[in-house]
């Protein structure tokens, strides 16, 4: 848009104080500030003005997965399916690696931070010598795709690199950059970080696929058909699984899920079930007692399938999805920004709207999935803070257990 129709649709949408500081940028600034505002998704910047809230789940039941006791027996016929379609170039990678090691007491990309205690091991080393191991095994390698942001992009690459990938060719590995979304005051005002740029954050971790198909990525890959997901946070994370990946493709499901058992009916993971007849994720918070507590008949959990962000997904019925719009959660945050004079102002409370998807809402999308049990301690180890529950000090006590030399 050029300038004029910039003013337009803000004058439209009450959001004319963006360019208040127009006559006061470079043109390069100008550019840069008319192509931020011609990216805003209006339809998801408008609900600050209402503070509208995704629905809670409606009519969750159970639904059933494949057990260990399933995986165990057919594992062999599970795994003969994945490694197939693993050499036949149909399997790609996508790491979401957008987040800063902030709760690890570190500026740099979380992927960065050295768990390691006798000898440097990085938490995006345990993620690439996972991958190799299936790679090796199979014969062939798997592209990755890793989502970065705009605050950690150019440092991430430039430590894939100085690490020389840890042993994963150049050839098969692709970068690209999270979409981002601004933030918005109380009265649905988008604010400013600087004269010429938008209160910009990361959408959630529900943006992957859109930036990925915007990067033009998947054209590179055309005999990909499936893309699994997986989060930066967990060091044991087993990706590109040809057993899970089998699994998924003779279930038939478009879909794919790795769970893990709950360990009592509070335990504070999302949950993956039927609401209204369709697969979903449904927070641990919104499941009624008597359903959390709920058992069948071997006294098991009814709704124990805990997801731990390791998803496949059918990039067929990803491209059918695309235009469909997924659930915008909307998130009060401190938000610095600009005031009408141009001063710079840090709150000190709770003063804006953050909008984001995630991708656990993409699964109802999908249509079908397919709950696939993995065993805790040998898969799910995230690195969330650096001592307690689900830290650097637990991740490491997980990583020995399972023999990764620390």
């Amino acid at each position: 848009m050029n300038y004029d129709e910039t003013v337009r649709v803000l004058r439209e949408r009450g959001q004319e104080h963006l360019l208040r500081f127009w006559d006061e940028l470079s043109e390069d600034e100008r550019r840069s500030l008319l192509a931020q505002i011609e990216a805003v998704d209006w339809d998801a910047a408008d609900l600050g003005r209402h503070a509208e809230r995704v629905a809670c789940a409606k009519e969750p039941k159970p639904i059933k997965g494949v057990s260990l006791t399933e995986i165990a027996r057919d594992r062999k016929a599970f795994c003969a399916v994945g490694e197939k379609a693993i050499r036949e170039g149909k399997l790609a990678a996508v790491l979401l690696a957008g987040g800063q090691g902030t709760r690890l007491g570190s500026d740099a990309p979380k992927g960065a931070f050295d768990i390691g205690i006798t000898h440097p091991l990085y938490i995006f080393e345990c993620l690439i010598n996972n991958l190799r191991a299936v790679t090796e095994r199979v014969g062939c390698f798997v592209p990755l795709f890793i989502m970065t942001s705009e605050k950690n992009d150019a440092e991430t690459k430039a430590f894939f690199e100085e690490h020389g990938r840890f042993g994963y060719p150049r050839e098969y590995i692709r970068f690209f950059k999270q979409d981002m979304a601004p933030a918005a005051d109380f009265d649905g005002k988008l604010l400013l970080e600087e004269k010429g740029r938008l209160a910009l954050s990361p959408n959630g971790n529900g943006g992957w696929y859109s930036s990925l198909a915007r990067a033009g990525i998947l054209e590179e890959f055309p005999a990909v058909e499936w893309l699994n997901v997986f989060s930066v946070d967990n060091v044991l994370q087993r990706i590109a699984d040809p057993v899970f990946l089998g699994a998924t493709i003779l279930s038939g499901s478009a879909c794919g899920a790795k769970v893990v058992s709950k360990a009592e009916p509070h335990e504070k993971v999302g949950v993956l079930c039927l609401d209204g007849g369709l697969p979903a994720v449904v927070e641990y918070y919104e499941l009624p007692e008597e359903m959390a507590n709920a058992r069948d008949g071997e006294g098991k959990l009814l709704y124990r399938h805990g997801v731990i962000l390791n998803y496949l997904f059918q990039t067929k019925k990803l491209a059918q999805i695309a235009d469909q719009r997924i659930p915008v959660h909307i998130v009060k945050k401190k938000v610095p920004f600009l005031d009408a004079q141009g001063k710079r102002v840090c709150p000190e409370e709770v003063n804006a709207y953050k909008f984001e998807t995630l991708i656990l809402d993409m699964i109802r999308l999908m249509g079908s999935c397919l709950p696939f049990e993995v065993v805790r301690e040998h898969e799910f180890a995230p690195v969330k803070s650096r001592t307690g529950v689900d830290s650097v000090e637990s991740a490491r006590e997980l990583l020995q257990r399972n023999g990764v030399e620390l």
